[in-house]
């Protein structure tokens, strides 16, 4: 059985405890970026998690209050998820280890729109990301995107 209380109150521990699986980060990482919202979205993204991995992310996700879930308007067979205000919060710490990767992976692959975006001030695109997503958008697209306010 898997453990649900923690090991310490330390707030690494607490935060690795979150996202300390190796898809936590990444849904978060598509729906900021990319802006997915579906189940069948994350399905596709390009690392392939399974679809029972998926599910068991999602409900963690959503348990641990970084996401909500929600009957989409149009299709009441689906979900539509989205960021409380504590999973807005993850933006920055996304942010940061993508700059980190960009920097230290052999051979980082990302639109040229995110290496672009890293010749600005980190405060106006952690702002613009945050107003996006906020807005339904998200870094890449939308009409509030990221992308679309810094021109990239």
């Amino acid at each position: 059985m898997k453990r649900e209380d923690h090991k310490s109150n330390c707030p690494i521990n607490h935060t690795v405890e979150i996202f300390g699986d190796t898809w936590s980060l990444l849904i978060v990482r598509d729906m900021i970026a990319l802006g997915k919202k579906t189940f069948g979205e994350f399905l596709d993204s390009e690392e392939r998690i399974g679809p029972s991995v998926l599910a068991d992310r999602l409900a963690h996700l959503e348990r641990k209050g970084i996401i909500v879930k929600s009957p989409s308007e149009t299709d009441k067979r689906k979900y539509i998820y989205s960021l409380t205000e504590k999973g807005m919060d993850v933006i920055p710490i996304v942010y940061e280890l993508a700059v980190w990767g960009s920097r230290h992976s052999p051979h980082p692959e990302a639109p040229d729109a995110w290496f672009k975006s890293l010749r600005y001030d980190r405060e106006v695109v952690l702002k613009l990301y945050r107003e996006a997503v906020e807005s339904g958008s998200s870094f890449m697209n939308g009409p509030n995107s990221v992308v679309k306010r810094l021109n990239l």
